[in-house]
């Protein structure tokens, strides 16, 4: 049984309630957009980190994480890309890669949007965590934790931070 803690958007913001959130968890995915080295080396030292690079990424972070991640948590086929898409509406750049060999578990960002979905026809499940940084005009900034035990999903929470206006002040 693994807790995950999965994030994107962060463009190179940095929350401490990041690491807050997380501490349950196992590893941390981060679904790209990640904005700065800075930002992945505090989640890589605090978890293991699995992340993909999303369109605002620079070399440095290209040169360290795919475009692309598919990888196996417990008995989970999972699939991270950051510009994917929703289940109905994949992106063109993913789809085909979804429709030939779907994962049980696809996660993406981009959007902003917080969105968590069932794919009845592909049998998946698709996690868009929302974004966690300041960037964009979200209204609150968001992560997920999402417990894999074998082939099972639970424990699905949605973590709403602050908004990205107001930094967290009240």
């Amino acid at each position: 049984m693994k807790t995950i803690g999965i994030i994107s958007d962060t463009h190179g913001y940095w929350d401490d309630k990041y690491l807050t959130y997380f501490e349950p968890c196992d590893e941390i995915w981060h679904a790209g957009d990640i904005g700065s080295m800075e930002v992945a080396d505090q989640l890589a030292a605090f978890r293991p980190l699995r992340a993909v690079y999303g369109n605002i990424d620079g070399e440095d972070i290209r040169h360290r994480f795919s475009e692309v991640l598919r990888f196996r948590c417990e008995d989970v086929n999972v699939l991270m890309k950051h510009i994917g898409g929703y289940p109905g509406k994949y992106d063109p750049s993913i789809r085909d890669s979804i429709l030939k060999d779907p994962p049980q578990l696809f996660i993406s960002g981009h959007s902003h949007i917080l969105k968590i979905k069932y794919d009845k026809e592909l049998d998946l499940l698709h996690v868009n965590p929302g974004a966690a940084g300041l960037q964009g005009w979200q209204t609150d900034r968001t992560i997920v934790r999402l417990t894999i035990d074998g082939k099972k999903f639970s424990d699905c929470e949605v973590i709403a931070l602050a908004n990205p206006k107001t930094r967290g002040i009240k």
